[in-house]
């Protein structure tokens, strides 16, 4: 039997410590062994990771120094969940990559990183070659939903026209911070004050858009973007954020990528507390055209767990390098 990989977790915000509770579940079946925790918060550094899952001690202590976490536990794979922004995990990354382990992320930019930051990519890209090391960015969204899921869907097409993609999400079933990312609660004029800082709203659907461009060897030559708000209707209490009516319940976000003044990718993205249904749905228009729906949507928050989870073996067998997760086999579960 072969030995379980061995992995930490980098972050134990919402989303890592779920990765983490997954991977601590899957330990079960001898795929995969947790033995550290990373995170720079003072309230969390310090305390063991069991506390802070809300269940029994786990022997492993979240510690606030990741080279220290590294050279102690020697990981194969670092599970990555620190910050949506290239900028923000340079650093971060290396420092895993140097020490030898490869990194699967949940950075939104990291999915497509090659059009925001090409200097950044060239560095990492770089040092996962000098050390024979590999970086994935995935995820729910970016990673799956509005691109691999629709790269898929033209795997039986002989043409492909377009492609269009829309996802609708009731942003009132998901953790906090996605609730405050869409802006639930804001004014009009809050919003528009976030929205002109461009780090506001959802991260990455651009980098989706360039996933699929990228796999279907298409080069756009003009982008469109828009972000605006979505307006509640009445008052909304999700529990978490309380909206009066007539403020922001959330977003609506949408790209459009052309080729010689065709479109040829749209995708559109709904996010708001005052939607009742969630839905994915990737329509192709082609020979033969196809339609996906996923009938209540992918839910955000386990989906994005799983595809970090999912990941973890294909980094370490994927060609050294930053890699994307349209580059990679298709993607299924690991350690069921």
């Amino acid at each position: 039997m072969k030995k379980p990989i061995r992995v930490i977790q980098y972050g134990v915000g919402p989303i890592g410590l779920e990765v983490a509770r997954a991977a601590l579940k899957k330990q079960s079946t001898g795929k995969l062994e947790l033995v550290g925790a990373v995170d720079v918060d003072p309230k969390k550094a310090g305390r063991d990771l069991g506390e802070l899952l809300g269940v029994s001690d786990v022997g492993i202590v979240v510690s606030d120094d990741i080279h220290a976490v590294l050279a102690e536990t020697k990981p194969d794979v670092v599970m990555h969940t620190t910050q949506s922004f290239m900028d923000l995990i340079e650093d971060q990354l290396i420092a895993c990559i140097e020490a030898g382990a490869h990194v699967v992320s949940s950075t939104e930019e990291l999915s497509y990183p090659f059009d925001r930051a090409p200097e950044i990519c060239s560095r990492l890209d770089a040092a996962c070659k000098k050390h024979n090391r590999v970086i994935i960015g995935t995820g729910v969204n970016p990673g799956y939903a509005m691109d691999v899921l629709a790269v898929a869907a033209t795997g039986v097409c002989l043409d492909v026209e377009r492609v269009e993609v829309a996802r609708v999400v009731n942003a009132g079933k998901r953790r906090g911070p996605l609730q405050r990312k869409i802006g639930a609660g804001l004014t009009e004029g809050e919003f528009n004050e976030k929205k002109a800082t461009g780090r506001f709203g959802h991260i990455g659907l651009r980098e989706s858009m360039l996933l699929v461009a990228d796999a279907l060897d298409w080069h756009p030559d003009r982008v469109t973007e828009t972000l605006d708000p979505v307006f509640a209707d009445s008052a909304i209490d999700t529990g978490i954020v309380q909206v009066e009516a007539g403020r922001v319940a959330g977003i609506h976000q949408e790209v459009t990528a052309y080729v010689e003044n065709v479109p040829v990718i749209h995708l559109d993205l709904k996010m708001a507390v005052s939607e009742k249904n969630s839905s994915d749905r990737v329509i192709v228009h082609g020979s033969p055209s196809m339609n996906v729906l996923v009938d209540g949507g992918i839910f955000g928050d386990s989906a994005t767990v799983a595809a970090v989870i999912n990941a973890i073996p294909m980094a370490m067998s994927a060609n050294p390098g930053l890699r994307k997760v349209t580059e990679l086999p298709v993607p299924r579960a690991f350690a069921i």
